[in-house]
This record gives C-alpha cells, sequence and structure tokens, in this order.
C-alpha cells in the first residue's frame, strides 16, 4: 500500500510533531527568545531581498511594509519577554534554517536565486504560522494563546504574499512545480531534526 502523506491546511507535507508544543510549554522563555530572533531575521532577510530587486517596483512596494511588520514582531516579544521579568538571552543556532538551506541549488541564474528566495520565505512563514497555530491552540495560559494568534495571522498573510509575489513574476506551473520542491525537501530533513521546546522551528 503506497504511503502517502496527508497535507495540513497551509499545503505543508508533514505536520508538527505533536510532541513539540509540551515540551515548548515546558521552555517559554527559550521559546520567546528564539521566536524573537525569528522576527529579527526575517525582516533582516527581507531587506536583503529588497536590496537584491531594487530594480522591481512590485517587491519594494510589497515588501517594505513587512520589514516594518516583522520588526513590530520582534520589538511585541521582547516587550512580552520584559512582561515576564525574562530577558532575551542569546542567539542560537537554527538547525532547521540550515537544513533548509541545504536545498539551494550551487550556481543558478539570478532569477532562479530570486524565485527560490521568495519560496524559501514562503515555507518558513508556512511553518512558523503552523506552529503559532498549535501554540494558541494548546497552551493553558489565554493570555499566551491570543498573543500567539495574533502571530498566527500574520504569518498565513505573508505566507500568501511570497507566492503571490512568486507568480506574479513567474508562470504559475514553475513556481508550484518549484513550491513541492521545496515542500518535499522540508519533509525529507524534517523527521530527522530532534524534537525541542527550546525551538520555534
Amino acid at each position: 500500500m503506497e504511503n502517502t502523506v496527508s497535507k495540513t491546511t497551509l499545503g505543508l507535507n508533514l505536520p508538527t510533531d505533536p510532541r513539540w508544543v509540551d515540551l515548548a510549554a515546558m521552555s517559554m522563555q527559550d521559546i520567546l527568545t528564539d521566536h524573537a530572533f525569528c522576527e529579527q531575521k526575517a525582516a533582516s532577510t527581507i531587506i536583503s531581498i529588497i536590496q537584491m530587486h531594487s530594480d522591481k517596483p512590485e517587491i519594494v512596494e510589497a515588501l517594505s511594509p513587512v520589514v516594518t511588520e516583522e520588526w513590530g514582531h520582534f520589538r511585541m516579544v521582547l516587550a512580552e519577554l520584559k512582561k515576564r521579568g525574562l530577558t532575551l538571552g542569546i542567539q542560537r543556532p537554527d538547525q532547521y534554517i540550515k537544513e533548509l538551506m541545504k536545498g539551494k541549488p550551487k550556481g543558478t541564474g539570478r532569477d532562479q536565486m530570486f524565485l527560490d528566495q521568495l519560496l524559501i520565505c514562503a515555507l518558513i512563514e508556512a511553518r512558523s504560522c503552523e506552529r503559532f497555530k498549535i501554540l494558541s491552540q494548546k497552551l493553558e495560559e489565554q493570555e499566551l494563546k491570543d498573543f500567539y494568534h495574533q502571530f498566527m495571522v500574520a504569518e498565513a498573510a505573508h505566507y500568501k504574499l511570497f507566492l503571490k509575489l512568486a507568480k506574479n513574476f513567474f508562470e504559475e506551473e514553475k513556481v508550484m512545480t518549484r513550491w513541492q520542491y521545496w515542500l518535499d525537501h522540508e519533509a525529507g530533513f524534517l523527521p530527522n531534526l530532534e524534537v525541542r521546546g527550546d525551538r520555534m522551528h
């Protein structure tokens, strides 16, 4: 019998391991710290995309507000840490991103790199959205559930935006073929990552 993988509502090939949220609930300072750095890295990545493709007005106009939003999210997480008497702490290596980036081919042209940039961002936003949804549903503290619901909504919008931009610059068939490549790549390494409650991904 063929082993099929059910899709999540975001189109991801694999859902998050159900053990993750229980571990995360026991490590909220670490999760908040990792979350803060994820938002900071998201803002930095989008700034880099704008710089690399400043000749594309649609990219500049569409992504500039997202930079502001991501940095605002960083500040929101900092405020949440402070409210709880916690500090930001140090940034830790992100094994998920490291493994994800191994899927980037070497020696490709500028257009292919651009498409991959947009799709990688879409995938990270989709996975983040899924994890925020889990936190908003499974955490016991209502304040934190509401806190993460806000991020879930925002990440869903970002995920859709990056896919939309990809389809605006490339033929839809090409985009969806490449999107499936990235979904399959993530599904290939995700089961091999250690399930850790101190990491957002």
